[in-house]
């Protein structure tokens, strides 16, 4: 845990490293913006059985910040600051449970563009992300008696996956310095986020097992050219 933590301070240092040098260097091409992002997400669950199954997908959100310097007109950095809150819907049996995961993420991406400063700007994106968490809830909304074994939602703290994604973003002012954006963002976690070190009891088991996060997103956002 202690190593993890070490990784993600790290990381959030060379965000703030690679934006600081960079806007040092191009300050009028700065960029920031925030972003609504409504999210769903795939997980695999454990059965109480010992199988395994696939949730039922359920809309979850996110809300976020950016920071953005383009080196020229077609190539560019962004770090991000994204609060995601993402929920899964199962059914085993006649229990029915929903699970909510939420995470803390920043990303460093890359960013190639047809024209950065054009009335219309088609982007893709792609780097690492760092995930932290920040809470977990597990609620049972019918059919339970006590009969079926208990459930156990334990995650790491941490997360390292691959985010991608594109999107268009249009100049809505004369300058073209104000930008609305629309988009699509995948993220695929690299790591296993199931943590069963806790104590299991007699009638327990865990519900995440070698399980890696998938999310896929769209967002609306406004930005500022600076």
């Amino acid at each position: 845990m202690r190593l993890l933590k070490e990784k993600i301070i790290l990381y959030a240092a060379l965000v703030v490293m690679v934006l600081s040098i960079t806007i040092n260097v191009n300050a009028q091409k700065a960029e920031f913006g925030i972003r609504f992002m409504p999210t769903v997400s795939s997980l695999n669950l454990n059965t109480s059985s010992g199988g395994t199954i696939k949730g039922e997908g359920t809309l979850g959100y996110g809300f976020g910040a950016f920071l953005g310097f383009n080196f020229s007109e077609h190539l560019g950095i962004q770090g991000e600051f994204i609060y995601n809150s993402i929920s899964q819907k199962y059914k085993e049996q006649d229990v029915e449970r929903k699970i909510t995961l939420n995470y803390i993420n920043i990303p460093l991406l890359l960013s190639l563009n047809t024209s950065k400063t054009s009335l219309v700007n088609f982007n893709v994106v792609a780097g690492p992300q760092i995930g932290i968490s920040v809470g977990t809830k597990l609620r049972t909304t019918s059919g339970d008696d006590g009969s079926t074994p208990e459930a156990i939602l334990s995650v790491k703290k941490g997360d390292l996956g691959f985010a991608y994604g594109a999107g268009l973003d249009f100049g809505i002012n004369r300058s073209r310095n104000a930008r609305l954006g629309f988009g699509f963002r995948g993220v695929y976690g690299l790591f296993d986020i199931s943590d069963n070190s806790k104590t299991d009891s007699t009638n327990g088991y865990y519900l995440l097992d070698r399980t890696h996060i998938k999310t896929y997103s769209g967002y609306i956002g406004l930005s500022i050219l600076f």
